[in-house]
C-alpha cells in the first residue's frame, strides 16, 4: 500500500463540501483559571481554506457556494469529519452544516 502525503493545497472537497480549519479553542476562563485539555469544549469557529464546486442541481448546473475561502464560520457542534494535518486541526463539512459566517 502506498503512503499518501496530505497537506492543505492538496485537499480538494467535492461537491458542497467546505475544508475548514479549526480555531484554537480557550486555555483559560473568564475568571483566569486555566483549562485541561479533557475540560475544553470542541470549537465551533474555525477559517473556510478550501471549497468544492457547489451542488449537482437536478437540471445539471451547480448551485454556487455561500462561502468563500478566506471566510470566518461558526458550524454545527458535532458535523463534519475531524482530520489533522501536522499540529493543524481541520473538519472538512457540507455546507449545510454551516451555520453562520462571522465577521
Amino acid at each position: 500500500m502506498a503512503a499518501v502525503s496530505l497537506s492543505v493545497s492538496t485537499v480538494k472537497p467535492l461537491g458542497d463540501r467546505v475544508f475548514v480549519k479549526v480555531s484554537a479553542s480557550e486555555e483559560k476562563t473568564a475568571g483566569g483559571l486555566y483549562l485541561p485539555d479533557t475540560a475544553k469544549e470542541k470549537p465551533q469557529v474555525g477559517e473556510v481554506v478550501a471549497v468544492g464546486d457547489g451542488k449537482v442541481k437536478d437540471d445539471g448546473g451547480r448551485q454556487p457556494m455561500d462561502v468563500k475561502v478566506g471566510d470566518k464560520v461558526l458550524y454545527s457542534k458535532y458535523a463534519g469529519t475531524d482530520i489533522k494535518l501536522g499540529t493543524d486541526e481541520y473538519v472538512l463539512l457540507s455546507e449545510k452544516d454551516i451555520l453562520a459566517i462571522v465577521s
